[in-house]
């Protein structure tokens, strides 16, 4: 099993692009042993301590193996949804890890 967090910085004023992107690549998991575990939209009252910016969202992903998550990220139906990513995110920071 590999891990993967994603975290998730949106253009201001860009949440609906970004929210209906995620609305049609989400589902996408399952096709490729994917597993949405979590996903968290942070408020400061829920932060302990921040030396930045808070994200708009953080993600908890697993997949079965690498290649599956190459396969999601290369999922025709995924791709064709990138204009609303690119539009809306302003970065993500993605971290890989497994299980220990």
């Amino acid at each position: 099993m590999i891990y993967y967090t994603q975290l998730i910085f949106v253009k201001r004023g860009s949440e609906a692009d970004f929210n209906a992107f995620e609305e049609k690549v989400l589902p996408l998991l399952r096709d490729h042993n994917g597993k949405l575990t979590y996903r968290i939209r942070p408020d400061k009252n829920s932060v302990i301590e921040i030396n930045g910016e808070l994200p708009y969202e953080i993600h908890f992903v697993s997949f079965v193996g690498k290649a599956d998550f190459e396969n999601y990220k290369n999922d025709p139906k995924r791709l064709a949804a990138m204009p609303l990513k690119n539009n809306s995110i302003e970065k993500v920071i993605l971290i890989e890890g497994v299980e220990i």
